[in-house]
């Protein structure tokens, strides 16, 4: 098998996270609640992991590190949190359902910055004048999962700081690939664990800044405070309700650990390698249109077949055991923003597990496909 879905699950994992994940099943019990041995030994994995993402992400606070089940939660905590229906968001036009939903369901007046793929210099241009019809908060995804069209986030935070305005950053497509940290206009930055952190399912984190202060999207057991009904004041315990998960908490602490020690630049660099030997082979195949860009792009290379519909594109691979994902993505915005939402795309989305040999047998399935239909 070929697995190329990486943007929605990392499938391979560094073997140490497994080790970790059975430890914690075996050994951690009663986290907050209790103060036996398996209680204290589950406080020092949870403990251990803020650490660990403190250290990966720049953070001089780990109580600030809060875990989350996923993006999803991540992004719900920190819009819920942090604006409420009459803030003015902008978007740009390439965000996930994980932030459009939130935000519709708030009822916030939305800006969308539809700049054209791959043109930051666009973008910007397109922000700025987001900043002068009166936005209050930018949602902004780092990567996009579809096209792993990159924003020039550095220069847009120069942008923001000018102008006093936060940002929340989606981090789902940029965590443990790209230099993820807190620029002066970041208030939130959300991610899962099970991407590019190549973490387990079900865990995910939202670091904070120093001076933000979220609304709790859920209140309850913390193990602290216990005799009071109002929600803890401080954190992590403010946003952490309910028994974390913690084998998989154990887990991502391992993943990170892993990507500390190759770095996220050697990670970069393997990526960039394979991402240019699938993009320039898919671009010497008739009839398909690639999304590919020189630079700015992640190791996210998004398809489409004239005259085919992309379900049955990426059924194909399947029946070649090639592993890819077809459709909107969870992100009809970006499809909308890009011309592609009545195709969809077929999405190959890679991580440092796979190979140049896998990528150039994939074209090689690819160009048999194309004939065949």
């Amino acid at each position: 098998m070929i697995y190329l879905d990486q943007a929605a699950t990392s499938l391979q994992k560094p073997p140490a996270v497994l080790r970790a994940m059975e430890r914690a099943m075996q050994e951690c019990a009663g986290y907050g609640r209790s103060g036996h041995r398996a209680a204290v030994r589950a406080g020092e994995v949870v403990y251990g992991c803020r650490e660990t993402a403190a250290k990966l992400f720049g953070m001089e606070d780990p109580s600030r590190v809060i875990f989350t089940m996923n993006a999803t939660h991540a992004l719900n905590l920190a819009i819920h949190g942090l604006c409420n229906a009459h803030t003015k968001v902008a978007v740009t036009g390439y965000e996930h359902n994980s932030v459009m939903r939130p935000l519709h369901h708030l009822g916030c007046p939305l800006q969308i910055i539809g700049s054209r793929l791959f043109d930051a210099q666009d973008f910007l241009t397109r922000a700025e004048q987001a900043i002068l019809a009166g936005a209050e908060l930018f949602v902004v995804n780092q990567v996009s999962n579809v096209f792993g069209a990159q924003v020039p986030l550095r220069e847009l935070d120069a942008l923001l700081q000018k102008h006093r305005i936060p940002m929340i950053l989606d981090a789902s497509q940029a965590a443990g690939v790209l230099d993820v940290t807190f620029l002066p206009s970041i208030h939130a930055i959300c991610m899962p664990g099970h991407k590019g952190l190549m973490g387990p399912q079900g865990t995910g984190m939202l670091l904070l800044a120093p001076d933000a202060d979220p609304i709790p999207l859920l209140q309850g057991g913390t193990g602290s405070a216990s005799s009071d009904f109002a929600q803890p004041e401080f954190f992590p315990d403010r946003l952490e309700s309910g028994t974390p998960n913690i084998p998989g908490i154990a887990g991502l602490d391992a993943a990170m650990r892993f990507v500390l020690e190759l770095g996220t630049a050697e990670i970069r660099a393997r990526e960039e390698v394979l991402r240019r030997t699938l993009a320039e082979g898919l671009c010497e195949i008739p009839r398909l249109t690639v999304f590919a860009s020189e630079s700015g792009q992640s190791a996210v290379i998004s398809v489409c077949m004239e005259g085919v519909p992309s379900e049955l594109l990426a059924q194909a691979l399947s029946d070649e055991d090639i592993c890819v994902r077809a459709g909107l993505h969870c992100a009809p915005l970006a499809h909308s923003t890009a011309g592609t939402d009545t195709t969809g795309t077929v999405r190959f989305s890679l991580g440092i597990y796979n190979t140049v040999a896998e990528l150039e047998k994939t074209v090689r399935k690819m160009h048999k496909i194309v004939r065949e239909h």
